[in-house]
């Protein structure tokens, strides 16, 4: 009898163990089923085209963009056409390709992309642009900017205060609307101060890599110089590092624009005077809001400066010196 009983008790319990696995398996696959669908059929796809990647501040807006876009259950694509615009065209086009449904653009030439941003129009793409500007405003739904010209100004007004005089190099950024900006904005300042002297302006694209081999030839040239302006905080990392190969880190005043971590740290230690703040965590923050608010079909404004600050030898200690604004 009691092998019998628990015989018994050994085929139930197995039996209730199966059902469960089998119940479990079953809501598994279809839960499976179900989202994979809907994610297929739902989902939209954005699609995404910055200068450089290489470029941090780049990277911070997209991560901001990419968890938005992700908690919305839509994909993004990212491509980095490497500072060329061909290659920018071409990647874009690609994206189109695909079947993006909108375009987030820092273009790499205002000029250069009206064509494809004319077959983006066609198609009903949505395209925000980011950081710069495009010369074709008409052809985008939305430009998202720091006040690029206020920041040149910033830097120029703290070096008012700072320094009697100067000889000034300017690290530009020809192609860049946001660029020829900031050093507008900086030497219209620095211009009220007859004292003050533009030795050179050199195109570096904005790249530390170009910057630093730029710096390193004038430097070979022994020109006279004091100061040095950066169009932003890669070039301005460029300058110091050629600087310190010769022994001049912290002999020449060096300013930029980002306050990145990397040129507060520089601020910290003296290697540079001042560096603008741009926020890129709030300007990817507010692509993506403009981003859902044109595909849920509300009004939104056509272009958005985001307000810039500066960070000095004066009030680095102000900053978290290990993360951006």
């Amino acid at each position: 009898m009691k092998k019998t009983k628990y015989r018994q008790l050994y085929y139930t319990i197995l039996t209730v163990v199966y059902l469960v696995l089998f119940s479990v398996g079953i809501l598994i696959m279809l839960r499976s089923i179900d989202i994979s669908k809907n994610q297929k059929e739902g989902s939209r796809l954005i699609g995404a085209s910055y200068m450089s990647m290489s470029n941090e501040f780049f990277r911070i807006i997209h991560e901001q963009v990419r968890v938005r876009v992700e908690a919305e259950g839509d994909r993004v694509i990212l491509r980095d056409p490497g500072m060329d615009v061909q290659r920018q065209k071409e990647q874009i086009r690609e994206m189109m390709k695909m079947g993006i449904d909108a375009l987030i653009l820092t273009p790499v030439d205002p000029d250069g992309l009206v064509d494809v941003l004319i077959e983006a129009r066609a198609k009903g793409i949505n395209v925000i642009v980011v950081d710069s500007n495009v010369s074709t405003e008409n052809l985008v739904n939305c430009t998202i900017v720091s006040d690029n010209y206020n920041a040149g100004c910033l830097d120029g007004e703290y070096m008012l205060k700072t320094q009697k005089e100067g000889k000034i190099v300017v690290m530009a950024h020809n192609s860049a609307v946001s660029g020829r900006q900031r050093v507008a904005g900086f030497l219209n300042t620095v211009s009220k101060n007859p004292a003050y002297t533009l030795e050179c302006q050199i195109d570096c694209n904005g790249q530390y890599e170009k910057a630093l081999s730029e710096m390193r030839d004038y430097l070979d040239k022994e020109r006279e110089f004091d100061t040095v302006f950066c169009l932003n905080d890669p070039a301005a990392e460029g300058v110091v590092a050629a600087l310190k190969e010769k022994g001049l880190a912290g002999d020449v005043n060096v300013y930029g624009v980002d306050a990145s971590p990397d040129a507060k740290a520089l601020i910290a230690a003296g290697m540079m005077k001042a560096s603008v703040v741009q926020f890129p965590t709030k300007i990817g923050e507010t692509a993506a809001e403009v981003l859902y608010d044109l595909i849920a079909g509300n009004k939104i404004e056509t272009k958005i400066t985001v307000p810039v600050d500066i960070v000095t030898q004066d009030n680095i200690n102000q900053y978290e010196k290990d993360r951006w604004q």
